[in-house]
């Protein structure tokens, strides 16, 4: 019989940040859904939050004080997560600037890592979006899980409340998706605490 373990520190990462943006709404749609389980515990992380400028410092070099800290408040939060939902829409068929920036700025956090997908946006549901993100992830070293949740022209599948339309398979899809984020993050977050990665 397995040893129970802790909770993963999920951060639910809203990848927008443009005015009118409707990603708060699907993302804590999702927190919602991810409450009702004992083996996560979630953190909302809204990158509006977190104001990186785009000019990245030399390396080697610091970059100005208030750069720096949003980066330390930042790179704290992503430190600590086990695991990572992003949540994006589809821009011009690619995902958001912001979210590019994010990860041009941290490199590491991410490695040995689960990362899972909730997107959003017209016909393609923000699937193109997702796509790409996959490469970039692989890049960081980070493992994507298969599943995601996506909302096809998603202004019109919430109601006034926030909630989806659907119930059924936009819940169905979250705990797929969930599932195997903590398969994952337990995995991966055993394997880091015997042999930390790439060391």
């Amino acid at each position: 019989m397995s040893r129970e373990q802790p909770p993963l520190s999920l951060a639910v990462i809203t990848a927008t940040v443009r005015d009118g943006r409707f990603g708060p709404t699907v993302a804590q749609w999702f927190r919602t859904q991810a409450a009702s389980r004992p083996d996560v515990v979630t953190h909302a992380v809204d990158l509006r939050d977190f104001p990186l400028p785009l000019t990245l410092p030399e390396p080697g070099q610091q970059p100005p004080a208030q750069a720096a800290r949003v980066r330390d408040e930042l790179g704290a939060v992503l430190a600590r997560a086990d695991a990572y939902v992003v949540v994006t829409p589809e821009y011009n068929h690619s995902f958001p600037a912001s979210l590019k920036n994010v990860l041009d700025w941290f490199l590491t956090p991410w490695a040995a890592k689960p990362v899972g997908f909730v997107s959003y946006g017209g016909l393609a549901g923000g699937l193109r979006a997702v796509e790409q993100l996959r490469q970039v992830f692989a890049e960081l070293h980070a493992v994507t899980v298969r599943e995601s949740v996506s909302f096809h022209n998603a202004w019109e599948r919430f109601d006034e409340h926030g909630e989806p339309v659907d119930t059924a398979a936009s819940e169905a899809a979250a705990k797929t998706l969930l599932d195997q984020l903590v398969w994952w993050g337990r995995a991966l977050r055993s394997a880091r605490e015997e042999h930390p990665y790439g060391g």
